[in-house]
């Protein structure tokens, strides 16, 4: 890692059984594995990465999340189901994080590199948060969020909003005292615009196809990925955009950077 003393970093990966769209869907399977350990096995890939953690509900419809998480090898901690905030901070303070990275569990194709780059981005440049998607220039469902753990303990402590609580990290891209990054994609035009992101039964169709086009998908990074996409827009049908409401939307402040990962 650069820059100054060595930090801690924890990718922490958010997970629950409800869903109202597609109940369970982190464990459904995706070729010989659930979408989680697609999603937990990409994070632990991730090269700066000291400890994953499977940040799941501390409810029992949860357990099996917390089983798989465990089997592959990851860390689990339970907390609050709505209260999605307390349960990063939580997770981050059991695993002495002193960086926090962010990712859902319904991205089984999250690229390691991408998100390595973030966190890399983040600590070269002495930033407080950085990101990928300020505004998109990725696919939707390679979303990453890096922030320290100390802001991230601030914006818990300062009484957020509810919506806040839910979405982790809103009242963060607000801070306007905060350093924020945003990393974008170059050389990829329109690639915001593929919807990688499990959430619909259309998803869940989309990512069987890919993985029957693509057996050796846990192998594959984005860019080969999206030139897999346009080559065959048959792999699109029925899932063609991307609702952009359901990406942050908070841009102001953010310093633009170019994306160092390698292709």
């Amino acid at each position: 890692m650069s820059g100054g003393p060595q930090q801690r970093t924890v990718a922490i990966v958010q997970a629950r059984m409800g869903s109202s769209r597609l109940p369970g869907k982190v464990m459904k399977q995706l070729g010989p594995k659930t979408v989680l350990a697609h999603c937990l096995d990409r994070c632990k890939a991730i090269a700066n990465v000291d400890e994953v953690v499977c940040a799941t509900v501390d409810t029992p419809d949860c357990d099996p999340i917390a089983i798989e998480a465990e089997r592959l090898g990851c860390s689990v901690f339970r907390g609050d189901e709505a209260d999605v905030l307390s349960r990063y901070v939580g997770a981050a303070g059991a695993a002495k994080a002193d960086v926090v990275l962010r990712v859902t569990s319904d991205c089984p194709v999250i690229d390691p590199e991408v998100c390595g780059a973030v966190v890399d981005a983040m600590l070269r440049h002495e930033a407080d948060f950085a990101t990928n998607n300020a505004p998109p220039s990725f696919p939707h469902g390679m979303d990453v969020e890096v922030v320290r753990a100390k802001v991230l303990e601030a914006a818990w402590t300062n009484a957020p909003c509810a919506h806040d609580r839910e979405h982790v990290m809103p009242a963060v891209r607000r801070n306007p005292a905060l350093k924020k990054l945003n990393m974008h994609a170059e050389g990829v035009p329109g690639a915001e615009t593929l919807r990688w992101t499990l959430d619909t039964p259309e998803d869940l169709a989309f990512f069987e196809r890919l993985m029957h086009a693509v057996p050796d998908l846990p192998d594959r990074r984005w860019r080969e990925l999206v030139d897999i996409c346009n080559a065959a827009p048959d792999l699109m049908r029925q899932n063609p955009h991307v609702d952009q409401d359901t990406r942050q939307r908070v841009f102001e402040g953010f310093e633009q950077i170019a994306c160092q990962a390698r292709a």
